[in-house]
């Protein structure tokens, strides 16, 4: 059987710089505008007018999410999270353009803003995006007035019931003055590939639009190749150059595609295991003039989908080991922060995880930038619903206008990045069951061809009859949403066509939380709105862990999966979560009318959750016991082993207390108070070791692996003493004074010997000291409601985090202090450098 093959391209975000040339006013300046805007929540009269006094207005810096600033109320959705985030909101920006920048095009590129944004300068509309998720440009220049104080405006309009999960609100996303001269390179208007690949050469492909606003004019192109370093710097010498470009007349008004190729000798192909990039330098030049000068980041690889065997990256079989991520950071909301980020992928990578679904829509560009530098393979997702929306003010209403311009803006955006590997056309959207349905889906799949021939397309189906109605054909690669027992039928049915999980598990618990008696029953495990941390509860069309496992290993042309979800999110607190919308994941209509029953019944309950229990991590990054279950099958080169529950239960003396063991061994032998409870060795469909009749007293649990006959790991849990001490460890304790940078302060509830108490909820005050300041709080719980600025917080079964952010243009020592009544005070020292 012939594989799927894509066209070797690659690529990271366009970055754009501003070279050094004699002529600094001809070429391209790309600044941060992030800082001081005036804001207001609400629509007040003239709020485009550049003669409004907004002197009162609340002054901060971009990005920025209103809704996670609370409060959270009870009447609030909890599958939006509780949080106020719809609604009008108003930014402006004064600002003075130098008079030189006359004659110049003058840009304002804004990542993301939630949503139906519309752009003001000068009190005069230049333009808007309503998709929140989309990044887009708006063209300033015929407006501006250089030498003198400009007004910027933005008016955002988020409605009411126009999301399944928490969505944010406001420029939650960094904002960018990009100046350019009259003729330059257009908006993501570099696309870089790798046609040819070969370990000793690859011919890299660079295709240049240049855009001109100016007269009309003669134009040539040259472009150098350079390493980059970890970091992303330029290293060393140009690796190849091209010869410029022919004498290209571009006319007045009018766009022109350049096409160069160059052959880079001796590629370093990018991995997750060896992310090298590199960088195409594309210079422009006007009448020997240089005019403009962008930067592409890109990376060298192959990839393709073989039908029968799996995923293939640089010719070497690679599982995808994935998880789906919505794109809040939890207590910081959908503001970005790229450490956040960046904090959050080293806990997944930690984990063995080598991919992400950005689910379900384009993540910020950081997030791509991220996974290019760190590792990560990353399947793109462009919407959760087409023209039949799931809540009544979400895209449905946007489809027929504007599905073409955000596909398209999301490929010209993203393609160029080595992680993507593929493109997602949709999630579980419910015209999978529409007879003419699969017309769409081909409709939207050719769009992301004609803008990216080298990658394949998917989409997540969670309907089973989506695979065999017309849909299988529209898309390359075919994703099932928690349907593993579907992938033998469906290969024996379409055995040319590649298969993936889209989105699997579903399994929810709370860190720490543990309910009795156990049960395999997925629809046991729940009390007190928490969920057990045995890892068997899951909803109606969800499941352990264990059962995709199975459907892979049994079937092993998968290409493999993404679980739902690596961290915990705001909103779809399941299954507490009176979302109707989830009776769509059934396709027999008797099944759907039993849980649209349940649900109404749960609707009645007065329910507190506001954040998910899917996380495999919580919500405040603290890992859940179900880290080490993946960490166990992701990384079996890894000795490790971990024990579940805690054994402080004073109440259970004389109960059976089932243990269960997560292991990259084979074999294991648990111990109580040194006491042998039995050897146990692993089947070929075993994926947790259980010892299901312990009879608890305190004590210390011990349990010793094997791998192949020979020592391999230990894990040990103890009984602890009372509560009586705190302890702070900081994830990182050298940051930069750029105002930007964080720190995550874990407090720990400990005893007299330093063991972590679990069931402790003790509260901790915070406080900072020196260039830094306090931004957030949390612990983890579902239910919640403390502020998340609050500078108090009750640990949640033994942990409590505070975030810390540093102060821009500010150096020197930071001191964070936790203290709790009873329990003294704690104190981590970080430095914040220049």
């Amino acid at each position: 059987m012939r594989p799927i093959t894509l066209l070797p391209l690659t690529m990271a975000a366009l970055a754009l710089t501003q070279p050094a040339h004699a002529d600094q006013q001809s070429v391209r300046e790309r600044a941060s505008f992030n800082a001081d805007w005036r804001f207001m929540k609400g629509d007040p009269s003239g709020g485009a007018d550049a003669a409004l006094d907004d002197a009162k207005w609340r002054k901060l810096d971009l990005p920025h999410d209103f809704g996670i600033e609370g409060p959270f109320k009870q009447e609030y959705q909890g599958e939006t999270g509780k949080l106020p985030w719809w609604g009008v909101a108003w930014y402006r920006k004064k600002f003075t353009l130098p008079a030189g920048d006359a004659g110049r095009r003058i840009h304002l590129d804004i990542d993301g803003a939630m949503s139906h944004a519309t752009v003001w300068v000068n009190g005069k509309r230049v333009g808007g995006w309503p998709y929140g998720y989309t990044s887009f440009r708006v063209d300033l220049t015929e407006h501006l007035k250089p030498g003198a104080e400009n007004t910027l405006a933005v008016r955002l309009d988020n409605p009411p019931d126009s999301s399944r999960w928490y969505p944010g609100g406001g420029i939650y996303r960094n904002v960018w003055l990009v100046k350019t001269a009259p003729l330059h390179v257009a908006h993501n208007g570099t696309f870089v590939t790798t046609p040819i690949v070969k370990a000793d050469a690859a011919t890299v492909d660079v295709q240049v639009t240049l855009d001109n606003k100016g007269a009309a004019t003669a134009a040539q192109v040259s472009t150098a190749l350079y390493a980059l370093d970890a970091a992303g710097r330029r290293t060393g010498e140009a690796l190849a150059r091209s010869e410029a470009s022919a004498l290209t007349k571009v006319g007045a008004g009018r766009q022109i595609l350049l096409a160069q190729s160059l052959e880079l000798k001796q590629p370093r192909f990018w991995s997750p295991r060896t992310p090298q990039r590199y960088v195409a330098v594309t210079t422009v030049s006007e009448q020997g003039r240089v005019v403009d000068e962008v930067e592409t980041p890109f990376g060298v690889r192959t990839v393709s989908f073989d039908a029968a065997r799996g995923f293939f990256l640089n010719g070497e079989h690679v599982a995808i080991q994935g998880v789906c991520m919505h794109h809040d950071l939890g207590a910081l909301g959908a503001a970005l922060n790229v450490r956040a980020l960046e904090r959050q992928l080293e806990i997944l990578k930690e984990m063995g995880v080598n991919a992400i679904r950005t689910t379900h829509n384009p993540p910020a560009p950081e997030m791509l930038d991220l996974a290019d530098r760190m590792g990560f393979l990353i399947v793109e997702e462009a919407f959760d619903a087409w023209r039949l929306g799931k809540t009544p003010n979400d895209y449905g209403l946007l489809y027929d206008e504007w599905h073409e311009k955000d596909l398209r803006a999301m490929v010209k955006r993203d393609r160029n990045h080595p992680s993507v590997i593929m493109w997602s056309i949709g999630n579980e959207i419910r015209e999978q069951g529409e007879p003419e349905g699969w017309k769409m889906a081909a409709h939207l799949a050719d769009i992301v061809r004609s803008e990216d021939r080298t990658r394949l397309t998917t989409a997540g189906f969670n309907h089973v009859v989506s695979g065999y109605n017309g849909f299988q054909t529209a898309v390359d690669v075919v994703g099932f949403n928690y349907k593993p027992w579907e992938y033998p039928k469906f290969h024996q049915s379409a055995p040319q066509i590649p298969v993936i999980g889209s989105e699997t598990a579903s399994t929810v618990s709370s860190r720490g939380e543990y309910f009795f008696p156990v049960s395999d029953d997925k629809s046991k495990g729940q009390a007190n709105f928490q969920v057990s941390s045995y890892d068997l509860t899951a909803p109606p069309w969800a499941s352990a862990p264990e059962l995709e496992f199975k459907g892979l290993d049994d079937n092993p042309f998968v290409a493999g999966e993404f679980v739902w979800t690596g961290f915990d999110y705001l909103g779809e607190p399941t299954p507490y979560n009176a979302d109707t919308t989830n009776v769509l994941n059934f396709t027999d209509p008797a099944a759907r009318e039993r849980a649209a029953r349940e649900l109404k019944e749960l609707s009645k309950l007065n329910i507190p959750s506001r954040s998910s229990y899917f996380g495999i991590v919580d919500l405040a990054g603290f890992k859940k016991d179900r880290f080490y279950l993946y960490q166990a099958r992701w990384r079996p080169e890894l000795p490790m082993a971990h024990l579940l529950p805690h054994w402080n239960w004073p109440e259970r003396v004389g109960e059976v207390t089932p243990v269960h063991l997560y292991t990259s061994g084979d074999e294991a032998e648990l111990f109580l108070n040194g006491q042998s409870l039995g050897r146990k060795k692993r089947g070929p469909r075993d994926y947790r070791l259980r010892w299901d009749d312990v009879v608890y007293k305190p004590g210390t649990l011990r349990a010793v692996t094997y791998k192949q006959g020979k020592p391999w790991a230990e894990d040990t849990v103890q009984t602890t003493g009372k509560a009586a001490k705190l302890s702070l460890t900081a994830d990182r304790d050298a940051l930069l004074a750029d105002g930007k940078d964080l720190s995550f302060v874990t407090v720990a509830i400990t005893d007299k010997e330093g063991r972590t108490v679990p069931r402790t909820s003790n509260p901790v005050r915070f406080s900072v000291s020196g260039p830094a300041e306090l931004v957030a709080t949390d612990n983890g719980d579902a239910t919640s409601h403390v502020s998340f600025q609050s500078p108090e917080r009750a640990a949640f079964n033994g942990l409590a985090l505070a975030i810390v952010r540093t102060k821009s243009g500010k150096a020197g020592p930071i001191v964070v202090t936790a203290t709790s009544e009873g329990l003294g005070s704690a104190k981590v020292t970080l430095n914040s450098k220049p």
